[in-house]
């Protein structure tokens, strides 16, 4: 998995590519706490991601927890397998997926 990071003023935008699992939800997780300080709007762009696990939702949750006390966090890029993932565990109806 690679984390690509780009901030503008208070906007960060993290694009994701590879796969979001057990090895990899710990990066990313660390990749987000270290970067959301002064952030109001969070962007995940999957355009690049093939694959989440529950390990990976679970980050995304923590992720969408922190930023609902400061902003907002939006999901751009999910392809069809990602979709039905987030569709079959409910994170559809929690987080705002574009």
């Amino acid at each position: 998995m690679t984390v690509n990071k780009n901030q503008n003023d208070s906007k960060l935008v993290m694009e994701v590519a590879g796969r979001l699992d057990t090895t990899t939800a710990p990066q990313l997780e660390a990749e987000i706490k270290n970067s959301l300080n002064g952030i109001t709007a969070l962007e995940f762009d999957f355009s690049k991601l093939e694959y989440i696990s529950s390990a990976g939702l679970r980050v995304l949750l923590s992720a969408q927890k922190i930023m609902s006390k400061q902003g907002t966090m939006v999901i751009h890029g999910a392809n069809e397998d990602l979709m039905e993932i987030f569709e079959v565990t409910g994170f559809s109806d929690i987080l705002t997926i574009e």
